[in-house]
C-alpha cells in the first residue's frame, strides 16, 4: 500500500504543510480558512428550525431577533472570498501566461474543480425529491428547504462569472491599477441610483458584475503589492466602515448584510452599494493584521490545521446546509425532538453549541464520501476545450444552478422535480467537457 494511503487526514495535512514553498502566502489560505468555518456556523444559527402544532418552519433568526443583524457585518464573509479570489486568480493566470497556456486551457483547469464537487449535491437532491414526492411531502417544505440547501451553490453562480473574466479584468488592472477599482465602483453607484431614486430595480442584478469583480480587483491589488501596508490597509478599513455606516443610516439600504425573512430590500439579491464598502472595510482591516498572523502561520500546528481545512473546503461549503436540512428532517421524523424550542428563547441560545456539534459530526461523516468530488486527480494529456465551449457549458451550468438555488427543486410533474433545470448544470458539464461522454467503443 502507498505511503500516502496510510497517513489519516492530519498527518496528510501535515506531510502537504511540511511541503508549502516559502513563497507562498499563507494568509491567503488562512482567511479561505476561516471564512469557510464563519459561513458554515452563521448558516446553521441564522436558520433555525422550529416544530410548533406538528407543523416544521424554517425560521430565519435575524427576522425574530433583530439585535442580531448587526452580526452580519462581520458573519458575512462573502467579500472575502472575493477578495482572496482575487488574489489567487491572478497568480493563476500569471503562470498560466508564463507557461504559455492560453485562455482555454486555464478556464478548463478551474471549471473543472469548481463545477465537479456540486453535481453530486445536485444529483443528492434530485433523489431527495423523488423520494419525497413519493411520500407525498408538502412541496412548501420541500421547496424552502431544498433552496436553502443549494444556496451555497449561488455563491459559485456568481464566482464562475467572475473567473471567466479574469483575463480581461487583470489587464484592466495592468492598464489602470487602482483605477480598475474606481470605474467599478462609479458604475456600481449609478446601477444604485438608477434602482432607489428611478426605480429601475430589474437593472440592480448587473451589479453582481459590477460590486464583486471590483471586490476581486481589490485582491488583484492586494497580489500586485506583495506586502501590505498596514497604515495604509486602516485607512481603506475606516472608509469603507464609514460609507457603510453612512448607507444603513441615511439611505434606503437594510443594517443586515445577508437577506432577511420579510424585508423589501436584500443588500445581497442583489448586491449594492452596502457590499461594495463591506469589502472595502473587511478587506483593509483584514490586509491590516497580515504581518502578525503570517508570522504565527509559520507554527507548525496552525498551518497544519489551515492546510486541513482547505484541503475539503469546496465538500464542507457545498454539504453543510444539506446536512442541517437531514438532521432537522429526522428529527421531525421522531417526533420532533429537539425541535420544540422557539428560537431567540435563552433556551435556544443555551442549545446553540450542541446542535451546532451535533451538525458538525454529521457534516465530517460525510465529507470523507464526497471528498474524491474535491480532490480531483491530475489530468496528465488533457483533451483541449475551445473556450466558445468552455463559455457555453458554464452558461448552462449557471442558468440551471441559479432557478434551483432561487425556487428549489420541487415541481408539479410525475416525477416532483424541476428534471430540466437539474439537467442543465449536468449538460453544461458535459459540454465544458468536465462530463466525459464516450459514443461508440
Amino acid at each position: 500500500m502507498p505511503e500516502k494511503q496510510k497517513r489519516n487526514a492530519w498527518q496528510q495535512a501535515a506531510y502537504l504543510a511540511e511541503k508549502t514553498p516559502a513563497s507562498r502566502n499563507r494568509y491567503v489560505d488562512f482567511l479561505r480558512a476561516v471564512s469557510i468555518i464563519i459561513v458554515i456556523f452563521g448558516h446553521w444559527l441564522v436558520v433555525a428550525p422550529y416544530i410548533k402544532d406538528g407543523e416544521i418552519f424554517l425560521s430565519d433568526i435575524l427576522s425574530i431577533s433583530p439585535w442580531t443583524q448587526w452580526l452580519s457585518w462581520i458573519l458575512q464573509v462573502m467579500p472575502i472570498f472575493f477578495i482572496v479570489g482575487g488574489f489567487s486568480n491572478s497568480i493563476s493566470w500569471q503562470l498560466a501566461q508564463k507557461r504559455g497556456e492560453g485562455y482555454s486551457p486555464w478556464l478548463a483547469a478551474r471549471l473543472r474543480r469548481l463545477i465537479t464537487p456540486v453535481l453530486p449535491v445536485l444529483a443528492a437532491w434530485a433523489v431527495i425529491g423523488i423520494i419525497a414526492n413519493l411520500f407525498n411531502v408538502d412541496q412548501s417544505i420541500l421547496q424552502p428547504a431544498s433552496a436553502f440547501a443549494l444556496l451555497p451553490a449561488w455563491f459559485l453562480v456568481v464566482y464562475i462569472v467572475v473567473v471567466s473574466l479574469v483575463p480581461l479584468v487583470y489587464k484592466a488592472w495592468q492598464r489602470f491599477k487602482m483605477a480598475s477599482f474606481w470605474m467599478l465602483a462609479a458604475a456600481a453607484i449609478l446601477v444604485d441610483i438608477a434602482v432607489f431614486a428611478l426605480g429601475w430595480k430589474a437593472l440592480g442584478w448587473v451589479n453582481y458584475v459590477f460590486v464583486w469583480v471590483a471586490v476581486h480587483q481589490f485582491g488583484i491589488t492586494w497580489q500586485a503589492q506583495i506586502k501590505s501596508d498596514a497604515r495604509k490597509m486602516l485607512f481603506w478599513a475606516i472608509g469603507g466602515l464609514t460609507a457603510l455606516i453612512a448607507l444603513v443610516t441615511f439611505g434606503p439600504y437594510p443594517i443586515s448584510m445577508v437577506s432577511v425573512q420579510g424585508e423589501e430590500i436584500s443588500n445581497t439579491l442583489p448586491p449594492n452599494l452596502t457590499m461594495l464598502a463591506l469589502g472595502i472595510f473587511q478587506g483593509g482591516l483584514l490586509l491590516s493584521l497580515e504581518a502578525p498572523i503570517r508570522k504565527w502561520l509559520d507554527k507548525k500546528k496552525v498551518w497544519t490545521a489551515t492546510v486541513l481545512i482547505n484541503g475539503m473546503i469546496m465538500t464542507l461549503f457545498l454539504w453543510h446546509v444539506t446536512v442541517l436540512i437531514l438532521v432537522a428532517g429526522l428529527a421531525l421524523a421522531l417526533g420532533g425532538f429537539g425541535l420544540g424550542i422557539a428560537p431567540g428563547s435563552s433556551a435556544w441560545w443555551l442549545t446553540r453549541p450542541i446542535w451546532i456539534l451535533i451538525l458538525s459530526t454529521v457534516l465530517l461523516i460525510l465529507v470523507p464520501i464526497f471528498l474524491r468530488y474535491e480532490r480531483l486527480r491530475k489530468i496528465e494529456k488533457p483533451v483541449f476545450v475551445p473556450a466558445w465551449r468552455l463559455l457555453i457549458g458554464a452558461i448552462f451550468f449557471c442558468i440551471g444552478l441559479a432557478i434551483l438555488t432561487l425556487n428549489g427543486i420541487p415541481a408539479d410533474n410525475f416525477l416532483g422535480i424541476r428534471f430540466v433545470e437539474l439537467a442543465l448544470p449536468f449538460i453544461g458539464a458535459t459540454i465544458a467537457g468536465i462530463i466525459k461522454v464516450k459514443i461508440g467503443k
